[in-house]
């Protein structure tokens, strides 16, 4: 096993599990629990993997489908057993050409095959060699036998034509409808799955299943198996044909066939096998690719795209290796199938003739059996590469099949017991819990836990992160099942209730708000699913949603949208900031009046004043119902009934606010580390009344309406691009972004073109390239050869009886080639295929590879695009570089063994017999023309199948990468519904353009029906006045014959080609695309380390977003951080804060103004240089499918192999998360799970920050860096960050005021202006907007 396998694998535990690579043997992770224990546990993750076989990929085929893929099966029966009738035609016609003396008929002698002598003995060759054979006494009589012969022709093409059409019509759109069932199944399993199976399941692998898988599957069922069963059809016919014309003579023949067909058979099973470890290989690292462009920003920041694109490559060499072994495979199939064919001729010529000699058998029967063994043997030959398509969709088939057929620990789908819900109460009781996460089954969450919650109270749960308090709502959610106690509402046992009906009883509005990419209504219309209202009139859901935008303090800003509640949110929400997100992920949760409220950290992305508010309305929402609340800032729960202080899934202490406080212990202290520093802070008893809360705060960028008449005139006439309103309305900077829009306008490519640009991506193996072309080319000289030493033959057996010791000698010299042909097309075709197959998927890791960097390397404006949300690029990475592939290995040594055999057999045509050559010649541009067209049709047709699939795919992947939010929302259903609608909708469009592509395949096949018609009627011409010998005739017409099949051949990849074509577009417009900031730039000032100051600034900074141009976001900001200064930016959600971050790591830049570090422009910089002296912690922390460790040295700009373990534990007890690292049983080597999904929230940020602080950066980015942390925690964290900001200048963005009182400086931000700035005590005393700030979130009035 190669190092990068090996490293792969280590890397990543569910690819050992599941790829069926060399792996060790695996220890049971659950033996050291109870039998029951761990039977629980195990349920909920463990995936018993499916065989599929080629009939269970029509497993959802009902009756009418399998009425017409047996309908299909006929006319692809049909269509194969024509040519094997056809040699019975063509035997006929060489008895004629062979009988036919002219040299008598011109004297008006014909040739009488009655009656002949040899030495004394008189033969009747009537009998013994031309029975059954029309008698032809005169040219006239030959003429008219050649032209019923040629009229048979043209009752085989009609009858080709409508079998063709209806086989490939049938195959196609049933394969469509299929695979679009086995899609909304696979989306279905897996929305009905535990969520414990998406803690080690990527979200990018179910993307790559349903973007790339199904298509191999429908690959797999449709066209090619029709194919398949026409060629497998077509051999066994010439089989029948050929016994029956001579059984002996086939019999002897037989036992190389049946080498041929065991060589398949074990092959094929060797192929399904690589693909297999193949597609697992890449599955995994399409996780980590969906993980690494959902958090681009977090990339960018740490300029770690190298280093992940690396790791992804890891995954993809696994790919590489398997693929490449299973086309070496197909190759070895390929070449002995084609030595075994030449051996069939050798021996069939040379038994042939003996018969002859003995006069066993006629001419017609020899040649007869000789045309139908070849043209059986020859489309034996293109069963291998139908087979791969084949064998891959039942690769491809068992990884969806074993989603499928998993049978969910916890099933949403699955009936359970209900009750009225004008009975329910909301009374929640846990006793005697014990939980442990399936995906870390040596840590106990929770033990022996007991708590009540009454009905319509309010429960608070606080203490410090990884205390269990989230662990609770995912048990009450049934998200996981506890292995010990019970947990019940209103006294029902919740494992005996409907999964569905529970979570209908419930709202959850978790920590990080989840939006879909929809409008604000539909999102918040989400809430409404499992009420009455759910099938209600939109007037009506209007209406209530809102209400519950007014409860949650959303409608003022919704209003103030460019649609309102119809403007579209974006991709999880992006163009909206986290407060506005948190809102109506709020007003989403209260819309359906639930019984019970969750609420995991609900307000924690508002600014101090909007939580004020929207607090008020929870309170005010949470009297009629039970409500849990998991809060880190206090003065968001005080109010509650009870509040429950934990600590390692134990209850420390509980009671009301006002209990705990007299009782000084944990809580106590927890208060304490939140409370504002009030020295010297004015009283503020009388400043602020309910009114002032109430005004609805200065909109964020994504909320300001279109009109932009309301710009400050102050900045007018200030600068060269100012922001002055023209004659249209607009301001100038609306021209520059709509200019920069209107101007990327992609260029056409032409086919050569991309052809020399795939070949760029493959340099470095094109040299196996070239030798794979002249493979391919020696090949394709095969065919023209075998005519030309058919057409020896034929002459040879012309001899008459005083000949057949010279015709035996030719014979044995002929068939000794034809076996020393066979070894050269056994070697050439070996190599051919394994150097194409080598290239091909070398092609494929390359393509996915650079595009995966070309990805990271854009811009942010290109991720803004909703046309680039994360599930249609995940899509694109897998489905581009397939579509590729589909082009390369087997398929392409196909196409260029046509296009030599093309001009080979042409060339030989035209030399031997020009006269019959021009006219076969002048026919092959009609075959080609129809495949031809059938390219050109199906490259449009794939361009639009493309766009709908991508559309389709994007929104699965949504569904999935948002599934605890979908399945708190009872969405499921709805979901499948409107996916199953897409599907159904794609498959109508799809329908005509099949039907047309399909008569054009029945043309190209018909077509040489006709043309082989026209071919021995012209030719018989030239054969009945002498000009020609049979030998002429039959080297030219059997030359360009072949020729005319393998243009069929080609065109028949008409639709791989068109896929490959469409996909190699993409792919180059992705590469050459320029992003604005452009990472792999070197241009730009370098800044040593040494001589960094740290000093950031703001002069008049104007800022718009490319995808709102309309919408004015910063507004003339001015602001400075000077060396080791801690700079704190204070507001409303949405006053621009964040996007002063996002213009500090030049993630954007400023329309006007600029952006100074240590006095220098920073576009100035080089970007690379710049970004290495910050460091950024986000709101939402980010982790990647690694290891803890792993994950903190993302930070690092060393070699991570060189950084001690010494300095990691450094960092992290900065952090306060050494210790919880350390209680872990792999510690820091623990995987983190997809998105870090097996660590609570303040874990996650704290690694964060861990990884922030190895940086060792100049410049310290803080956004929102300590939201989720616990008082505990975050009084630590805070101290160390204090710790870490000396000597160096930082700048943070918090709504948590408590957090930033120590500042230097703290600029107050108002619909993207500074309105205030200060230190903390200079602020208060103004007693404007920032004492308003510290009121409302003052907890001394509780006390």
């Amino acid at each position: 096993m190669s190092s990068q396998t090996q490293k792969a694998n280590e890397s990543s535990p569910l690819l050992s599990q599941q790829s069926g690579l060399e792996i060790p043997s695996h220890t049971d992770e659950f033996s050291h629990l109870s039998p029951y224990e761990a039977e629980l546990l195990r349920a909920q993750v463990v995936v018993t993997p499916v065989k599929s076989s080629f009939f269970s990929m029509y497993r959802y085929a009902g009756k009418r489908d399998r009425y017409m893929l047996f309908a299909g099966v006929v006319a692809s029966m049909v269509s194969g057993c024509l040519r094997p009738l056809m040699t019975v035609l063509v035997g006929n016609v060489a008895q004629l050409f062979v009988t036919y003396r002219p040299e008598y008929a011109d004297d008006g002698y014909f040739y009488n095959p009655n009656n002949a002598t040899s030495g004394n003995h008189t033969y009747n060759f009537r009998e013994l060699m031309y029975d059954n054979m029309p008698e032809v006494s005169s040219p006239e009589e030959f003429k008219m036998a050649i032209n019923k012969i040629a009229f048979f022709f043209l009752m085989l093409a009609v009858t080709d034509f409508f079998a063709s059409t209806i086989a490939i019509y049938l195959f196609v759109d049933r394969g469509e409808v299929l695979s679009s069932r086995i899609r909304s199944n696979y989306l279905k399993s897996i929305l009905r799955q535990n969520i414990a199976y998406f803690d080690k399941l990527g979200t990018g692998e179910v993307t790559s299943r349903i973007s790339s898988d199904t298509v191999l599957v429908q690959e797999g069922m449709s066209e090619k198996v029709s194919l398949a069963i026409s060629s497998i059809t077509n051999f066994i016919a010439a089989m029948v044909v050929a016994f029956f014309r001579s059984w002996k003579l086939s019999f002897i023949l037989f036992g190389i066939i049946v080498s041929v067909v065991v060589t398949m058979a074990v092959c094929s099973k060797y192929m399904v096998r690589f693909y297999r470890r193949s597609l697992a290989g890449y599955s995994i690292g399409g996780t980590l690719a969906e993980e690494s462009l959902s958090s681009v920003r977090n990339v960018q920041a740490f300029s770690i795209e190298e280093r992940l694109a690396l790791q992804y490559d890891e995954f993809l060499a696994i790919t590489e290796l398997w693929a490449h072994r299973a086309g070496m495979i197909l190759g070895l199939t390929s070449a002995l199938i084609w030595f075994f064919m030449h051996c069939n001729y050798a021996l069939a010529f040379f038994q042939g003739s003996r018969y002859i000699a003995s006069y066993y058998l006629e001419i017609k029967q020899v040649m007869s059996t000789l045309m139908v063994i070849m043209m059986g043997a020859f489309w034996l030959s293109q069963i291998p590469p139908h087979l791969r398509y084949i064998s891959n969709g039942m690769a491809a088939a068992s990884k969806l099949y074993t989603t499928i057929d998993r049978k969910s620990a916890i099933d949403p789908f699955k009936q359970g017991k209900r009750f009225p819900t004008e009975e329910l109460s909301g009374c929640v009781e846990f006793k005697d819990v014990k939980f442990i996460y399936p995906s870390r089954p040596q840590s106990i969450v929770l033990e022996h836990f007991d708590l009540t919650v009454e009905a319509g109270k309010t429960v608070a749960l606080v203490g410090s992160s990884g205390s269990g308090k989230s662990t609770i709502i995912g048990i009450l959610e049934r998200f996981y099942s506890p292995i010990g106690g019970h947990i019940y509402l209103d006294g029902h046992d919740i494992t005996e209730l409907d999964v569905s009906f529970l979570r209908e009883q419930i709202s959850l509005v978790s920590q990080e708000p989840v939006l879909f990419a929809c409008s604000v209504f539909e999102n918040i219309a989400y809430g409404l699913i499992g009420t009455r209202y759910e099938h209600s009139s939109d007037i009506e859901k209007e209406a209530l949603v809102r209400d519950a935008c007014r409860q949650a303090n959303a409608l003022d800003f919704v209003e103030k949208l460019p649609f309102g509640l119809q403007t579209f949110v974006g991709e999880r929400g992006f163009l909206l900031s986290g407060g506005q997100k948190q809102r109506i992920a709020i007003a989403r949760a209260i819309v359906c009046n639930p019984a019970i409220l969750l609420l995991d950290e609900a307000t924690s992305a508002l600014d101090t004043k909007s939580e004020g508010v929207v607090q008020k309305a929870l309170d005010q929402a949470s009297q009629s119902r039970t409500t849990i609340v998991i809060a880190h800032r206090l003065s968001t729960i005080q109010n509650a009934d009870k509040i429950v202080v934990m600590s390692h899934g134990k209850i420390l202490e509980s009671g009301t606010h006002a209990e705990l406080l007299e009782n000084k212990a944990d809580y106590y202290s927890l208060v304490q580390a939140q409370k504002i520093d009030s020295d010297n802070q004015p009283q503020v008893d009388e400043v602020i009344d309910d009114d002032t809360n109430s005004e609805s705060e200065p909109e964020s960028s994504s909320s300001t309406a279109y009109d932009t008449s309301s710009l400050d005139e102050k900045y007018d006439e200030k600068r060269d691009l100012h922001l002055s309103r023209t004659k249209t309305g607009h301001s100038v900077s609306s021209f520059v972004l709509q200019q920069k829009i209107e101007s990327e306008e992609a260029p056409q490519e032409s086919t050569l073109a991309l052809i020399k640009f795939l070949t760029t991506l493959t340099k470095d193996k094109n040299h196996y390239l070239l030798l794979g072309a002249i493979c391919a080319i020696v090949n394709g000289l095969g065919h023209p050869s075998i005519a030309i030493l058919y057409a020896l033959c034929l002459q040879a057996f012309r001899d008459g009886p005083d000949s057949f010791e010279d015709m035996l000698a030719k014979i044995r010299v002929y068939s000794l080639i034809f076996f020393l042909l066979g070894l050269v097309q056994l070697t050439s075709y070996f190599v051919c295929n394994s150097s194409l197959s080598l290239v091909g998927q070398r092609l494929v890791r390359r393509i996915r590879f650079l595009t995966f960097r070309y990805f990271l390397r854009q811009d942010l404006v290109f991720f803004d695009n909703k046309e680039n949300s994360v599930g249609r690029l995940t899509a694109l990475l897998s489905q581009d570089a397939q579509s590729v592939e589909s082009l390369s290995g087997a398929t392409l040594g196909q196409i260029l063994n046509a296009f030599s055999n093309i001009i080979a057999g042409t060339l030989v045509s035209l030399i031997v017999a020009p006269k019959m050559g021009w006219v076969f010649v002048a026919c092959l541009p009609i075959m080609i023309g129809t495949g031809f067209g059938r390219f050109s049709l199906l490259a449009r047709v794939q361009a639009q199948a493309k766009t709908m699939s991508e559309k389709s795919s994007a929104y699965a992947c949504e569904a999935v990468s948002t599934v605890r939010t979908v399945v708190t929302l009872t969405r499921e259903r709805h979901i499948i519904e409107d996916y199953q609608k897409d599907l159904v909708s794609q498959g109508r469009k799809m329908r005509l353009a099949s039907l047309k592509s399909s008569a054009l395949y029945g043309t190209a096949q018909s077509t040489q029906f006709l043309v082989m018609g026209l071919g021995f009627w012209w030719g018989s011409r030239f054969v009945r006045t002498g000009e020609y010998t049979p030998f002429h005739f039959y080297a030219a017409y059997m030359s360009s014959i072949f020729a005319g099949q393998n243009a069929g051949v080609a065109f028949s990849y008409a639709a791989d080609m068109s896929k490959a074509k469409s996909a190699t577009i993409s792919i180059k417009r992705l590469f050459d695309r320029q992003p604005a900031i452009d990472s792999w730039s070197e241009s730009g000032e370098r800044i040593p380390s040494e001589n960094v100051q740290g000093e950031i600034e703001f002069n008049d900074v104007h800022f718009r977003y490319e995808t709102r141009p309309k919408v004015p976001v910063l507004r003339g900001v001015n602001l400075r951080a000077k060396k080791g200064e801690y700079i704190a930016l204070v507001g409303a959600s949405g006053c621009g804060k964040s996007t002063i971050i996002s213009l500090i790591e030049e993630f954007y830049r400023p329309l006007s103004g600029k952006v100074l570090f240590d006095g220098k422009d920073i576009n100035t910089l080089n970007i690379n240089n710049y970004r290495s002296h910050i460091a950024l912690v986000q709101q939402e922390p980010v982790l990647y499918a690694m290891t803890i460790k792993e994950n903190i040295l993302l930070g690092t700009q060393e070699d991570p192999d060189s950084v001690s373990e010494q300095r990691i534990v450094e960092v992290c007890r900065q952090c306060n998360i050494h210790e919880f690292i350390s209680s872990l049983p792999d510690g820091y080597n623990t995987m983190c799970g997809t998105k870090g999904v097996l660590l609570s929230g303040g874990q996650k940020q704290r690694i964060a920050i861990a990884r922030a602080l190895i940086r060792d950066p100049k410049i310290l980015l803080l956004d929102e860096a300590t939201s989720a942390l616990d008082s505990e925690s975050e009084k630590i964290v805070q101290a160390a960050l204090d710790q870490a900001a000396k000597g160096r200048t930082t700048i943070a963005v918090a709504h948590r005021l408590s957090t930033i009182q120590k500042a230097d400086r703290i600029y107050v931000f108002d619909a993207g202006k500074v309105v205030e700035s200060g230190t903390h005590i200079e602020l208060l005393r103004e007693k404007g907007r920032y004492f308003d700030l510290v009121h409302a979130q003052s907890l001394e009035g509780s006390d």
